[in-house]
């Protein structure tokens, strides 16, 4: 009877221990579950809160141009000479130049728009299979002859007419005239003013199309300016400034974030 109530007692034991963790994995599993719950309720919570924030403003891009002329020109020459002798080359280089100057200012160029930089020489060397011999050649002196003026359209015309100075014999590089506009500080604030305007016009049409209405501007961020010869599609992320033409087009974009009622 002993070892019959012994083994009572034990099955005893044993099914309360089962009941026991049964209980305690009940409990752990249903605290996983609220857990898990409350996590995702929490979690749809803040993503409704996100969308929520996105979607209560919108941004547009604007933009503006306008046209513009040059009024200011920079015309850089050069004139090279080469021969045995570098005194030759030197002076050479300063008839050349002397000719120049008188194309410029026979063409309506007054003496004080012409600048007259210094003479530069150099020694050019022969070579073989790649390899220099020391052997000079000759020598090869060059000046600088630069104009600066506002007449663009004087300047453009000499520019154009290098050709009758060349057939003299004058060894002329021409890199051509680079034609700048000074009033590009005046017109960058109208076209900002321009570009927002246009932004806010846009925007106007976006929301009034799905039924909302544009608020107030919460920021703008300005692009950069842009100045292109006429119908030109060329831009740069950092901006453009074409020099090669005399009539230009200047163009701007804005970027307007607008509250969404």
């Amino acid at each position: 009877m002993s070892n019959d109530g012994n083994a009572f007692r034990e099955m005893g034991q044993a099914k309360n221990m089962v009941n026991k963790l049964s209980r305690r994995s009940i409990t752990t599993i249903i605290a996983a579950l609220i857990l898990a719950v409350g996590m995702g309720y929490g979690l749809s919570l803040v993503g409704a809160g996100l969308s929520a924030k996105s979607g209560n403003s919108i941004t547009v891009t604007g933009s503006a141009k306008t046209d513009a002329v040059a009024d200011n020109a920079v015309w850089i020459l050069n004139v090279q000479e080469m021969t045995a002798q570098v005194s030759a080359a030197v002076k050479n280089v300063g008839v050349g130049v002397d000719a120049l100057k008188g194309y410029l200012t026979n063409g309506g160029l007054p003496a004080d728009a012409i600048e007259v930089g210094g003479v530069t020489t150099y020694p050019n060397y022969e070579y073989q299979n790649g390899n220099s011999t020391g052997r000079i050649l000759n020598y090869q002196a060059n000046q600088n002859v630069t104009v600066r003026s506002k007449d663009v359209k004087l300047v453009q015309k000499l520019s154009n007419g290098m050709g009758t100075l060349l057939q003299t014999g004058v060894n002329v590089n021409n890199y051509g005239p680079q034609f700048y506009v000074s009033n590009l500080a005046d017109l960058r604030p109208k076209l900002l003013a321009d570009a927002t305007r246009d932004a806010k016009a846009r925007g106007l049409s976006i929301t009034e199309a799905v039924g909302s209405k544009l608020g107030p501007l919460i920021a703008v961020t300005s692009g950069p300016v842009q100045v292109t010869a006429p119908d030109s599609v060329d831009m740069s992320a950092g901006g453009m400034y074409d020099t090669s033409s005399i009539e230009k087009s200047v163009s701007t974009t804005v970027s307007v974030s607008f509250k969404v009622n």
